[in-house]
Formats: C-alpha cells, sequence, structure tokens
C-alpha cells in the first residue's frame, strides 16, 4: 500500500514572516545613522549640564603626550616643541563633553590619532598632547545651541593646556601648532586669540596645520602659507572625494567658525584651502607625480615611521575645499563602524607631504 499523503504546511505565515523581517532590516539600513545619533544624544541642556572635572595641566596626567623632562630638554631633543590638539574620540551618550581619561576615548587616540596625525611631526619637535574634555562626536553632527556650547567649553582646556605649556615648558623654542579636526577649529581659536596678538610668541611660530578645518578666508587667524619657504602662518583645509562634490558643498554648508566675541557661527563666505601636497594655498591643481606619500599607521607606535605610499592621490582646491582623488591603495579608503567614519579616518593622505612641508618652514624660521 502507498503512504498517505502528507497534509501542506502553511508557508504563509514564514513568508509573511521574511517579508517583515526584510522590510525592519531595510529601515535599519535607511535609519541608522539616525538612531546612532539619537542614542548619542544627551537630551539634557547645557546650561543644566555637569561637566566632569577639569584637567590639571601642571599634572603629567593631564596629558596624552608629554616628553620627559618636558622643562628641561635634552640635547639629543628637537629643537622644537609641536602643540597637537587632537580631534574627536569621544561618542558622547550621557555627556556633552568627554572625561579626561575615558577608555574607547584614549584607545582611539593612542592607536589612530596620533600615529597618523602627530606622527609626520614626531621627527621634528617634541610632542605636547593635551587631554581636554571634548566636545563628543554627537556635538559635531547637531547644529543645536547646546552642541555650540560644548564646542566653546572644550575650548577652554586647549587654552588652558597651552598657556601651560608656554609658561612651564616652551621657554623660547620654536614651535608648531597642529589641530585636527575638532583639535582644528579649537586651535583655531587658539591662534586669534593666543598666539596673533602676541608678537613675541608669534615670531617663534613656524607654522600652525589645522586638518580636515574650516577657517574663513577673509579673516583667518593667521596669513596663509603661501609657499614652502615661508614661516609663521597658516595651512588649513578640509577635505572630500572629488567624486562626491555634494558632500563637499554639505560640509560647508554645515561648518561653524569661531567669530571675534567667541561664538561657533555659520560660515560666511569662503574658507581657506591649503593644498599639502603644493605646500601653498592655491588653486592649482596638484598631480599624483608630486604625492610625497600617504601612510595608514593606525596599530603602529605613534613615534614609529609607517611605510610611505607615493603617488596614491592628486588634489586641488575647488570652492574652498581640497578635493582629492580615490587612492590607489585600498589601505586607505574609510573603513570601520559607522561612529568610525565620522571621526578623523584611520591613515593620512599626506603625511610624507606634511612631515616635509613642516620641516621647510621650520628651517625658514631658525635659518640665520
Amino acid at each position: 500500500m502507498g503512504q498517505p499523503p502528507r497534509p501542506r504546511r502553511n508557508l504563509w505565515p514564514a513568508i509573511g514572516f521574511l517579508a517583515a523581517l526584510a522590510v525592519l532590516l531595510a529601515a535599519y539600513a535607511v535609519f541608522r545613522g539616525d538612531l546612532i545619533r539619537y542614542s548619542l544624544d544627551p537630551r539634557t541642556p547645557f546650561q543644566t549640564y555637569r561637566p566632569p572635572p577639569a584637567p590639571d595641566y601642571a599634572r603629567p596626567s593631564a596629558w596624552y603626550v608629554l616628553p620627559a623632562h618636558a622643562g628641561t630638554p635634552g640635547p639629543a631633543d628637537p629643537a622644537a616643541d609641536v602643540f597637537f590638539v587632537g580631534p574627536t574620540t569621544f561618542d558622547g551618550g550621557h555627556d556633552w563633553n568627554g572625561p579626561i581619561g575615558d577608555r574607547e576615548a584614549e584607545r582611539i587616540f593612542r592607536q589612530v590619532m596620533a600615529p597618523n596625525y602627530a606622527g609626520p611631526f614626531v621627527r621634528l619637535g617634541r610632542i605636547f598632547a593635551p587631554r581636554y574634555r571634548q566636545a563628543s562626536l554627537y556635538s559635531l553632527m547637531s547644529l543645536s545651541e547646546d552642541s555650540r556650547q560644548a564646542r566653546a567649553f572644550a575650548y577652554g582646556d586647549v587654552a588652558a593646556a597651552f598657556r601651560a605649556w608656554r609658561t612651564r615648558y616652551g621657554g623660547q623654542r620654536p614651535f608648531i601648532v597642529v589641530g585636527v579636526e575638532q583639535g582644528g577649529t579649537l586651535a583655531s581659536r587658539l591662534l586669534a586669540e593666543e598666539i596673533a596678538p602676541d608678537p613675541a610668541l608669534s615670531r617663534r611660530l613656524a607654522a600652525a596645520y589645522l586638518i580636515e578645518t574650516v577657517v574663513p578666508a577673509e579673516r583667518p587667524p593667521l596669513a596663509p602659507c603661501q609657499a614652502r619657504g615661508q614661516a609663521h602662518c597658516l595651512a588649513a583645509w578640509v577635505s572630500a572625494p572629488q567624486a562626491d562634490p555634494a558632500l563637499a558643498q554639505r560640509i560647508l554648508d554645515r561648518a561653524l567658525v569661531w567669530r571675534p566675541n567667541g561664538e561657533l557661527d555659520n560660515l560666511q563666505g569662503p574658507a581657506l584651502c591649503f593644498n599639502p601636497i603644493l605646500g601653498a594655498t592655491t588653486d592649482a591643481l596638484a598631480p599624483e607625480r608630486l604625492h610625497q606619500g600617504a601612510a595608514n599607521a593606525t596599530g603602529l607606535d605613534w613615534t614609529d615611521r609607517p611605510a610611505f605610499l607615493a603617488r596614491q592621490v592628486s588634489a586641488r582646491c575647488e570652492g574652498g575645499v581640497l578635493r582629492v582623488s580615490d587612492p590607489r591603495s585600498g589601505s586607505l579608503t574609510a573603513s570601520g563602524s559607522w561612529l568610525d567614519q565620522h571621526r578623523a579616518p584611520g591613515f593620512n593622505l599626506f603625511y610624507a607631504d606634511l612631515e616635509a612641508d613642516a620641516r621647510a618652514r621650520l628651517a625658514a624660521l631658525t635659518r640665520p
């Protein structure tokens, strides 16, 4: 005898579940950024927010990087100092401003930011990199008044750290200022309020490098760098891929810059654009053949010199944004989580170019 026919299973509930799951996954992919942003919102008015305790820059613990015998440089030390203001490494959540010593923020600084962005200057000067109560990554995604106040609050720490460097460690040594992303915005105000008004101090400045930072072209805090043999000048730029003109415009539309009253406001007018390959603030094209070298130094010790990848990109300033071609190497493309892709990238397209540029400006400053 044959087997009795098996009853057909009703597949519709399973099909319906899979369809609903597909819709949910698609919605998450579309709105993932908004969901992450919402999770990082402190949802506390800054006026009632209690920030973390302030750092004491007389203590080594207030510095990410502080040279050994910082107050008494030895004969083997470089002749210059580098005041380095790091980029955002604190995501947010309950706090508008990150506490000193946040573990994840420290890890990102040590493994990603310092090797890629302080690294080009290690062989030129002693690095002084202050910890500061940085405004959260969320505050850089919002134009709200609370976000602006969090970023202004962070400046107080950076200014205090610079004064501590100047009075305790700087002496009469030549120096370079480097700021990256949020750190560049804070360093821009530092130049305007602490350095430019002081002729004796500004004469010791070889250059200021404000990396991935929007600075108004009409009233920069220092004279823009126009040639490699020039000292006492400012090199500032923000970059975008050549293939994404919409991104370049969004960057400028959302850029906040300092006003003379110390408040952050939307950019009005053109932005300053320095081309690191050419070593000048110019709209001229820098072809790939002039590119001295990119580096992906993530995971290296920040004092190690990484292998350079030369002739990787061309670059040109267009409309106040440095438009950069796609790198040839896959190690120079953004990767990681959604949050990682909203920080300064874990590589430096102009590592070797910046090292050579800073060396030339330091030589021009110290030339008899």
